[in-house]
Parts: structure tokens; sequence; C-alpha cells
């Protein structure tokens, strides 16, 4: 695979990953906040299915179409653009995989209140709170690294 072609596609797997998580993100708010519990469960039910089908296949992609064209550029990982934005990366990896539980655990409990016919619980709310923050410094962290990807200092080129 040439560099232009696993550029362009390392740059069309981040759209995809910004525009789900972003995407995602805004439906459960919209819905959570709607208090509607059918359309909490649907909403959750999508969230999820989004996230098996889109953010994890480009979570996965992501660091290895950029260490592949760091490797065919000849530049070290330990340059430090590349560094800082695999270590940022890391970090919203890691505020991602509870975010990945909790949606999961959401999605239960949102189900399970609409077949019971019953509010959901104080604990969905909860989970709720710590997804929303969760997701905070995880979007920071990637648009941090998009930022460090269009601004770094390439050998030879100029600023």
């Amino acid at each position: 695979m040439t560099y232009l072609t696993l550029k362009t596609l390392h740059i069309l797997s981040m759209v995809l990953l910004f525009g789900t998580g972003l995407g995602s993100a805004y439906y459960k708010w919209m819905a959570d906040r709607s208090g509607n519990v059918a359309h909490i469960a649907v909403t959750n039910r999508h969230v999820v299915l989004a996230d098996w089908c889109f953010t994890t296949p480009t979570v996965i992609f992501q660091p290895l179409s950029g260490v592949a064209m760091a490797m065919l550029a000849g530049m070290p990982l330990s340059t430090p653009w590349i560094a800082t934005s695999l270590a940022l990366y890391c970090f919203a990896g890691l505020c991602w995989l509870p975010v990945v539980w909790m949606q999961i655990r959401m999605q239960t409990l949102a189900a399970q209140a609409v077949a019971d016919n019953t509010a959901l619980p104080a604990h969905y709310w909860r989970m709720a709170r710590w997804w929303f923050w969760l997701g905070v410094p995880a979007f920071t962290s990637m648009v941090l690294v998009v930022v460090l990807m269009v601004f770094k200092q390439l050998p030879g080129v100029a600023s």
C-alpha cells in the first residue's frame, strides 16, 4: 500500500471515528435529557451498535495506519509529535474503555426499564454522568492528536 493511499484511509478513518463519536454522544445525551425511557433505550441500543460497527474498527485502524505511515516516511516513533500523539491516543483509549462498558450496561438497564415499565434506576444516571465526563478528556485528547497531525514538523519542510 502506498503512503498516499494509507494517508487517505487514515484521514477517512479519523473522520469516521470523530463523526460516530460526536454523533453518538449528541444523540445519547439528548435522549437522556428527554427522560423518555423508550427513546433512551432505543438510542442506547444504537449507540452500542455504532460503537461496534464504526468506532471499534477505526480505533484499531488509527494507530496501525499511523505507525505504518511513520515507518514508510522513515520517522521514528520517538519523534515528538508522534510520541505525544500516541500518548494522547492511549489516554483517550483509557477513557473510552470504561465508557464502552457503561454504554452496554446502560443499554441493558434502559431495556429492562422499558420491559418492566419502570423509571430508570439511579445507577443509570450515575453512569450517564460518568459516561459524559469521561468523554470530555477523551474527545479533547483526540482533537489534540488531530492538531498535532496537521501542524507536525516534517524534515526539510518549512512551516
